[in-house]
């Protein structure tokens, strides 16, 4: 596996990445109607790779396939990390993570983590600062606003 930088040629495909990731991993912790609009499938890919653009964004390649991406802000809030259905749990969003905070160079990282997340950020020492109820379309999604400290 090979991490890189963004390229604004990758954001149809994060965006596809983040559907897909959205209704299958998470849907063990959400419900089909959270999950809907959450991950609604019409991604505007302008604001999108703006948003990618501005942020440290990096992508995770295997076998010329793109299997995970994340992105942080200056200011170091971790905004979006996904890995591919097909990848779980093969250290992808580890390596991505670590490229995030590095890239960062904060010594405080914040992030929502959902619930799905919320046990992959506490092991790698994220404390939770509140748990909180995010509304899309009058739907209700549990996450948690999530800390780090980086020594």
């Amino acid at each position: 596996m090979k991490i890189r930088t963004y390229l604004p040629s990758d954001c149809r495909w994060l965006a596809k990445l983040f559907y897909d990731t959205v209704h299958t991993v998470n849907a063990e912790d959400y419900t089909e109607e959270q999950l809907n609009v959450w991950a609604t499938g019409n991604v505007d890919l302008e604001k999108w790779n703006q948003s990618f653009s501005d942020h440290h964004t990096f992508v995770a390649v295997e076998h010329e396939m793109i299997v995970g991406f994340g992105d942080i802000d200056k200011t170091g809030y971790l905004d979006r990390l996904f890995v591919h259905k097909d990848y779980q749990r093969k250290g992808i969003a580890s390596a991505l993570c670590d490229a995030l905070e590095h890239a960062a160079g904060n010594a405080r990282i914040t992030t929502e983590a959902s619930v799905t997340a919320k046990p992959f950020f506490e092991k790698r020492g994220y404390q939770v600062v509140k748990e909180q109820q995010i509304e899309r379309q009058g739907i209700l999604l549990t996450n948690y606003v999530m800390e780090y400290y980086r020594a």
